[in-house]
């Protein structure tokens, strides 16, 4: 209540009831209670009338728990903080720290605000928080033991011990990394069918990076993609235009590794998740990119152009 006070000028029992979700008369009994201890709280009546504090009383920043400061640290993430159910959390820290502002700095919080925010989720998708989510956020934060049931890609289930170390939101999509066994491994989280969190701790290691760990997953996953190579001829438009449509660490280390031709096109291997994808991606290009191989891909680029010509014939 009092850091309320402290960051508005005044506020109606009503208003304070609502806020800290209790009884009017539990906010008359309180007010009370805090004027006893020396805080000065002032009430007054009528329909102007409501608590405030006098003489620019002030509290320090006490009573952080430590749920409150790590949330904090998370506070730019808004819909992350609700997904994981730690939103209270951050939202009580936020008002304890703007509580122990100086008053010239009161609209710190706002004014960030009102100029940054972080959209996670990726375009044209609309983002779905795993019902699971809670429950493993719990798990990561108190550094717990988790019985998980796992759906794997093909469909199958399968059970799993895991120590999880930490939560990544990628794209709209939640993943978790976690020792299993001996290896480290990710999971997404959507793919949890059940959780139980244990109520005994694991070692957590303390040179395990998690920014560096995913960092490198990523790019495995990114590589792993590639199955398949396709050989283009490029003209100085195509190869400045190739990274904007295909993936972009690819691009560029098939045109590092480019031969020039005599008549400026450079002749490139570029590698692709499969035919279809690179049909899609490339069909962008136009004529500033030939496919020479494979065959097949070359067949599919023949018949997509008839069929662009007898379209606009």
């Amino acid at each position: 209540m009092v850091l309320l006070l402290q960051n508005r000028p005044s506020m109606t029992a009503a208003e304070l009831a609502a806020e800290l979700e209790v009884s009017e008369r539990t906010v008359t009994r309180d007010a009370l209670a805090l004027s006893e201890a020396g805080v000065p709280v002032f009430s007054e009546r009528g329909r102007a009338g409501g608590y405030r504090l006098v003489g620019g009383y002030r509290t320090r920043l006490t009573g952080l728990a430590r749920d409150e400061a790590e949330a904090l640290f998370l506070s730019g993430l808004p819909g992350a903080l609700r997904d994981m159910g730690l939103d209270d959390a951050a939202s009580a820290a936020r008002l304890k720290v703007s509580a122990a502002l100086l008053p010239s700095l009161a609209d710190a919080p706002g004014s960030a605000a009102r100029r940054f925010h972080l959209d996670a989720p990726g375009w044209y998708r609309e983002p779905v928080t795993p019902e699971l989510l809670p429950a493993v956020a719990e798990a990561v934060w108190g550094d717990r033991w988790m019985s998980a049931r796992y759906r794997r890609r093909d469909g199958e289930e399968v059970e799993r011990e895991l120590a999880p170390y930490g939560l990544v939101l990628k794209a709209g999509v939640w993943y978790v990394c976690a020792l299993a066994g001996s290896a480290y491994r990710t999971y997404r989280v959507d793919r949890f069918t059940a959780v139980a969190v244990g109520g005994e701790r694991f070692a957590r290691d303390p040179e395990f990076d998690l920014a560096a760990f995913w960092a490198e997953r990523a790019a495995e996953f990114a590589r792993s993609l590639l199955r398949a190579e396709v050989v283009l001829r490029l003209t100085e438009a195509g190869a400045r235009r190739l990274p904007h449509v295909t993936d972009r660490a690819a691009a560029e280390e098939a045109l590092a590794a480019a031969d020039p031709e005599e008549d400026g096109r450079l002749r490139a291997v570029l590698r692709v998740e499969s035919e279809e994808v690179a049909v899609a991606q490339l069909l962008s290009l136009g004529p500033e990119a030939e496919v020479l191989a494979p065959d097949s891909l070359r067949a599919r680029f023949a018949a997509a152009a008839r069929g662009l010509a007898e379209l606009y014939r």
